[in-house]
């Protein structure tokens, strides 16, 4: 039982694929209530023209994204690209405006501004309370800790759909130090609705429909260290990765093999064992039976992560698969759990659990 709190909640950025999602999941929230809806060069459109799924709001109009259309609601989401909602942040903080504000973007997400000026050429903007519910810090089995930092939180800085995938797949790993973090590998296969809605001919139809196309190759992502940030704080002393993603023909969904070298002399049974300890009782992320591998139509539109654990006594390797919708888990539906937190309503309170397939 608890207490209904109504509240209003604005989206900057409500054209894009990212701010579109967030819209949907708000809408199945019970105590959700839709209030500004902002836009760059979409601004004066309808919803309904390029969103036109959301048909409860279809005939909302997009305003111009200004921190005057955003203040004075009770939650403000920014679905902006990186480098913008900093200032938006800084502006209405500026104003007085009291409302949680929870970025989409990378803005927030990293704690070391040398990382931030490295991947991202520009100024850092702060470090916020890190939206993943489920993160472990070092010694802990279960995400306690986290969940206490999210309780109240007035920013929340959402994780990159990436990370998400790559740190629920490697961290119970870490934090039970059956595997070192020293040589990580991961490879991923992402939706294309992960590169955004920007018009550009290597996402279009034509050049994507029966191809697998590989980016941001040769330690250039800039997830990367962020997924080090969390297995750090995991336990990891040092982490080195490589970390390669390639686009898949689908629209949604992430499927990350992430492995690492396992720590000698581990018996493979405390390996599982780690996994099960971590993920026993999370709502949202799932260990799957033993012979049983994650899939993307499993998660698909819902808030769920699927993992599987396998050690590979050849390679001596902890071998990991994890599957997520990138828009849901991955972003949207990852915010809206760090937001129920914040706001002490109930953590699953609006979020799908059943994916949609075939």
């Amino acid at each position: 039982m608890f207490m209904h709190m109504t509240f209003s909640v604005a989206v900057a950025g409500a054209s894009g694929y990212a701010g579109g999602e967030m819209l949907r999941v708000l809408l199945a929230h019970p105590e959700a209530r839709i209030g500004a809806l902002t836009a760059h060069s979409n601004a004066g459109a309808t919803l309904g023209s390029i969103h036109p799924h959301l048909r409860s709001l279809a005939d909302r109009v997009l305003e111009p994204t200004g921190v005057q259309a955003l203040a004075g609601h009770d939650v403000v989401v920014l679905a902006l690209p990186h480098g913008a909602s900093g200032a938006v942040a800084a502006e209405l903080a500026e104003r007085g405006d009291s409302a949680i504000v929870v970025d989409l973007g990378a803005d927030h997400r990293l704690v070391d501004p040398v990382a931030w000026e490295t991947y991202y050429g520009s100024a850092h903007a702060g470090t916020w309370p890190y939206g993943l519910p489920e993160l472990l810090h070092a010694g802990e089995q279960t995400a306690a800790a986290q969940r206490e930092a999210l309780a109240g939180a007035r920013r929340i800085a959402v994780p990159g759909c990436n990370v998400t995938a790559v740190t629920l797949g490697l961290q119970p790993g870490v934090a039970a130090g059956v595997i070192d973090p020293v040589d990580v590998v991961a490879v991923l296969a992402v939706g294309y609705s992960g590169a955004g809605r920007t018009l550009k001919s290597h996402l279009l139809a034509s050049e994507a429909l029966g191809s697998a196309q590989p980016y941001a190759v040769g330690g250039t992502h800039r997830h990367i260290p962020e997924i080090a940030q969390n297995l750090q704080a995991a336990g990891a002393p040092d982490v080195t990765i490589s970390f390669t993603p390639t686009l898949v023909p689908m629209s949604r969904g992430i499927l990350a093999t992430a492995t690492a070298r396992l720590v000698e002399g581990t018996d493979p049974a405390a390996v599982r064992a780690a996994w099960e300890a971590a993920y026993a009782d999370e709502p949202f992320v799932h260990l799957l039976p033993e012979g049983q591998w994650p899939t993307t139509a499993a998660t698909l539109g819902a808030n769920t992560a699927l993992v599987q654990v396998a050690v590979d006594a050849r390679a001596g390797r902890v071998v990991t698969v994890t599957a997520i919708d990138n828009l849901v888990k991955g972003t949207a539906g990852g915010a809206l759990q760090s937001l129920n937190l914040a706001l002490g309503l109930p953590e699953t309170l609006g979020l799908p659990l059943e994916g949609v397939a075939p």
